[in-house]
């Protein structure tokens, strides 16, 4: 599959660099930024896979973390894709904020038109990694993933639906519980249908509930004054007891102020 290199920038010894490319699983052209280590140029590197929030694009976070310092001392590769298809000229693809581009919610949507292109769960999954361990120096073997608000939800059912895949998996502000969650339930009616039992599937508090794999390591990280918080859209209460009646461990680290945006 063939990249085109849109940017690259030397950033605390490695590169800070974007790809195009176009997607089987979204039948358009996505970008994703690629952070390389210094010492990626010498070895092959342990992988974070890092997915967005809502509105963002695959620059939110290479502009505004600051992560490449830490990549740069602890030789890591950081991949931050797009979170959503674009330019699919799908009717009300662009009437809001939180449903269609930039809010593809990290799933395989099954209801017309959405169905065609928004695959946004194959790509991360599948596609993205086969494209990224095929040009780049990683080690398919030392991956992990995280992610913040709607991409912390990413993060946890990506884990939580491939057991062993993922080394660890850190989520920060994450929509936890979106079937009972009106972000949840716009974006799952939409993509998925009225049939709400096919939403628990992308669900990671109803995922937690039926794992059975290895154990994982999950970090949450909340802003105490989030007013996604209070107002019943991430609902981190509801997965961490799920959580613990599976025994599964998770780290939850409630914060000063809010965590928004990345």
């Amino acid at each position: 599959m063939e990249l085109k290199q849109i940017s690259s920038n030397k950033c605390f010894g490695g590169l800070q660099k974007v790809f195009e490319h176009s997607s089987v699983e979204l039948k358009c052209k996505m970008k994703f930024a690629i952070y390389l280590p210094p010492q990626a140029e010498s070895a092959k590197c342990p992988a974070l896979y890092w997915l967005s929030g809502l509105t963002c694009t695959e620059q939110n976070f290479i502009s505004k973390s600051g992560c490449q310092q830490a990549a740069s001392e602890h030789g890591l590769v950081v991949i931050a894709p797009d979170t959503s298809p674009r330019g699919c000229n799908i009717k009300g693809e662009d009437d809001s904020w939180d449903f269609g581009t930039g809010a593809g919610f990290f799933v395989n949507a099954t209801e017309d038109p959405w169905n065609t292109n928004y695959r946004m769960y194959s790509y991360v999954t599948e596609e993205l990694p086969q494209l990224i361990n095929a040009n780049f120096p990683v080690d398919p073997q030392r991956i992990s993933i995280f992610g913040h608000s709607m991409g912390g939800h990413g993060a946890l059912i990506c884990a939580l639906k491939n057991p062993g895949k993922y080394r660890s998996v850190s989520a920060f502000a994450p929509i936890c519980n979106p079937v009972l969650c009106p972000w949840g339930k716009k974006a799952f009616n939409g993509y998925l249908g009225p049939d709400q039992s096919k939403w628990k599937a992308y669900d990671a508090t109803c995922l937690v509930k039926s794992y059975s794999g290895p154990q994982i390591d999950i970090l949450i990280d909340q802003g105490k004054d989030d007013e996604f918080l209070s107002n019943g859209q991430l609902l981190p209460d509801n997965f961490i007891a799920a959580c613990t009646e599976k025994k599964i461990p998770v780290v939850f680290r409630l914060q000063e102020a809010s965590i928004r945006k990345p």
